[in-house]
């Protein structure tokens, strides 16, 4: 059974979490100024920490923006700092990526990846450079970029994955043909190769009409485990098994087999077992993953987590193999779970709420590192022995204490629903928050949907809180983190369930007294962008809603996104079979009943939801005299990435609300009124 939380764990197989102040603990200080779009760009984003074998030192990389480029340059670089969080340092420079930090074995050598070159088609290599820093030499040179990689346990060589190059008959067809393709037809699949770091020679290991992910070197450096997967495509990461390939041979072996996906495995500290994630229903579905152990010697795999009602992801074994971690999700936080091998007891770390991701033990098991993120902070890197007190080790962010940004507290919140369920969510407030003043309202409900908000830093919201509005993001029925029962019950009630789950919560928020019911706002990406074009033609409360890359005719999305039995697994099948199921759900076919003005936004070239579905969206509403803008951004997938892309959209966010709720931002009128009199000193 999942236990309650803990104070203190065994040593050497877990650690004692106990709050400590943020690097971003309020000031004291007057009148703080607020986010502005420019700000959000500013927010240095640090990840992947690693921790030298010696556990002494920790890696990680650190990702910021230089607003002084025309283009807005985004880099990220990696850093390194003791465990004390002393002599914190940036190891690389430059303009282009250096990601997936790694130490060597002893611990001598530091190792990334970085695509250097002024070349348009300069490929992604592996680079060393001596833990004390200095100038990083290129390692390998494969003709296609290197996907990830890791250093063999003895040192003596990287593997690495890498999409295989086009063959020289498809070149040739090309060069007489052209570059048409068929569909589901022209993949180029991802394989396993290493590199000798004696000989400084590469040998593929993997070779046939497969994909290769997630593999792991045994710990005597001779096999390599790993997920295989039909296609590269989306829709096939749910059909993955489990292998072993010897090194040296290239004999590979099936381990473990389902109808459902088999993921992350990982070798147990002596090389006996293979611990993975394993899920068995067929393609894709709302069902939590397991804990599978399989020893090589036997044909049936040992099954964890049977009745633990947490979905389980990536293992981390314990030093000496009696345990292994996983991060779930619990609520508006994540938190670090152990399940005991022997007993198959599951325990409960107690973490500092919030954001705690990317987690990693020392090699004696004495020390975690990982990345937190509080509500009113940004992601820092935090450590912990066993026993001791956490401790952040980055400040990436000092800027935003410096010059006095003031944030809106953020808060866990919980209603009832028209069934009488407990729904939670996140609420963020103004900065300056005063009871008993109405101010205006968003209601951003999350993406997936088998997703949920945390509780968690969201410059976006920061922005929206800098000028004036309260958010809700509600963890609506088919949000993740509350259990198998809540995250099916959106199977087939996508617009019913969620809705009752989200205008409950706006009810919750009202009655409060927080906001006026006057100046209600929506908006949403993905599911979320579903869920605003569907509010959107279910009532005419909102005086404004923004639909972002939103799903809005089920029926054509089915064909045309990269995720086809995700979707079917919501509705009992196809179009073709659930062909009333898929109409019933759809936006479109309200579409008639919008009342609220509409902004819609979408990636261009975006292939999880096809900005077809914003463009059908805005032609019907448009043919129908609604009021309704559509944004298309060039180049830009599921999210928006580029800096000048992002600053666009929160600027268009707040305008359009503004205007509609009487609520102009003030936070752009600060930029507006630094840039004056920044020009008035010069003069």
């Amino acid at each position: 059974m999942l236990g309650s939380p803990v104070i203190s764990l065994l040593a050497g197989v877990g650690l004692v979490l106990v709050v400590a102040a943020s690097p971003g603990a309020a000031q004291d200080v007057a009148a703080p100024r607020v986010m502005s779009a420019r700000d959000t760009l500013r927010v240095n984003q640090v990840g992947n920490p690693r921790l030298s074998p010696d556990g002494e030192w920790v890696l990680y990389t650190q990702g910021m923006i230089d607003l002084e480029e025309p283009e807005l340059l985004s880099v990220t670089n990696v850093w390194r700092v003791r465990v004390d969080g002393t002599a914190n340092r940036q190891l690389t420079r430059g303009r282009k990526d250096a990601l997936a930090p790694a130490w060597s074995p002893s611990g001598e050598t530091i190792a990334f990846v970085s695509a250097r070159g002024n070349e348009p088609e300069t490929r992604t290599q592996v680079y060393f450079m001596h833990r004390d820093g200095g100038e990083a030499w290129q390692v390998t040179t494969h003709d296609e970029s290197v996907n990830a990689f890791s250093f063999s346990p003895d040192g003596t060589k990287l593997l690495f994955t890498a999409r295989d190059r086009v063959s020289d008959e498809e070149e040739n067809f090309r060069q007489k043909r052209g570059d048409a393709e068929i569909v589901n037809r022209s993949f180029r699949m991802v394989h396993l190769w290493v590199h000798d770091l004696e000989t400084s020679t590469t040998a593929r290991v993997t070779d046939g009409d497969f994909v290769v992910a997630n593999p792991d070197w045994s710990p005597d450096s001779q096999q390599v485990v790993f997920e295989m997967r039909p296609t590269p495509t989306a829709n096939d990461r749910w059909r993955s098994d489990i292998w072993i390939v010897d090194v040296e041979t290239g004999d590979r072996r099936l381990l473990y087999e389902n109808s459902g996906s088999d993921t992350y495995p990982r070798w147990s500290p002596d090389g006996s077992t293979v611990a993975f994630a394993s899920n068995e229903f067929g393609s894709s579905n709302t069902m939590h993953d397991k804990l599978q152990l399989l020893s090589l010697v036997e044909t049936l795999p040992r099954q964890f987590l049977e009745e633990v009602d947490r979905n389980f992801s990536r293992p981390i074994w314990s030093t000496d193999g009696s345990y292994i971690f996983w991060a779930a999700g619990k609520g508006t936080s994540t938190s670090l779970f152990r399940v005991a091998l022997s007993t198959g007891a599951v325990t409960e770390t107690s973490t500092l709420g919030g954001r705690n991701d990317s987690w990693e033990l020392s090699q004696d098991g004495d020390r975690w590192v990982w990345v937190h993120t509080s509500g009113e902070w940004p992601a820092e890197i935090y450590t912990a022995t066993i026993g001791g007190s956490p401790v952040s080790l980055t400040d990436a962010n000092a800027w935003l204490r410096d010059e006095a940004v003031g944030f809106g507290s953020v808060e866990t919140v919980r209603w009832k629903n028209s069934n009488g369920m407990t729904i939670e969510g996140v609420v963020t407030k103004p900065v300056d928050f005063r009871e008993g003043v109405p101010y205006p309202f968003i209601l951003n409900p999350h993406g997936g949907p088998t997703s949920a908000s945390l509780e968690a830093f969201d410059a976006t919201n920061q922005f929206f809180a800098g000028n004036g509005y309260v958010v809700l993001q509600p963890n609506f029925r088919g949000s993740t983190n509350y259990g198998q029962t809540f995250v099916n019950a959106n199977i087939d009630a996508w617009g019913i369930a969620d809705y009752d789950d989200v205008m409950t919560g706006v009810d919750y928020i009202l009655d409060m007294g927080w906001v006026d019911e006057d100046r209600l706002i929506c908006f949403g990406w993905s599911y979320g962008g579903y869920l605003a074009a569907w509010i959107a033609t279910q009532t005419d409360r909102f005086k404004a809603v923004s639909p972002g890359a939103g799903l809005t005719n089920l029926y054509s999305m089915y064909s045309t996104n990269d995720l086809q039995d995700y979707l079917a697994s919501f509705f009992g099948g196809t179009p073709w079979t659930k062909t009333e199921n898929y109409r019933r759900h759809s936006p479109m076919t309200y579409v008639a009943d919008v009342m609220s003005p509409v902004l819609l936004m979408h990636g261009g070239s975006d292939t999880r939801v096809p900005p077809e579905q914003s463009m059908e969206f805005f032609q019907a509403l448009k043919d129908l005299d609604k009021e309704v803008t559509f944004v298309r951004f060039p180049r830009e997938g599921h999210g928006i990435r580029e800096p000048l892309h992002r600053m666009d959209r929160l600027k268009r966010y707040a305008e359009f609300f503004g205007k509609h709720v009487d609520n102009p931002p003030v936070s752009e009128r600060q930029v507006d009124l630094a840039d004056a009199v920044s020009e008035e000193g010069k003069q």
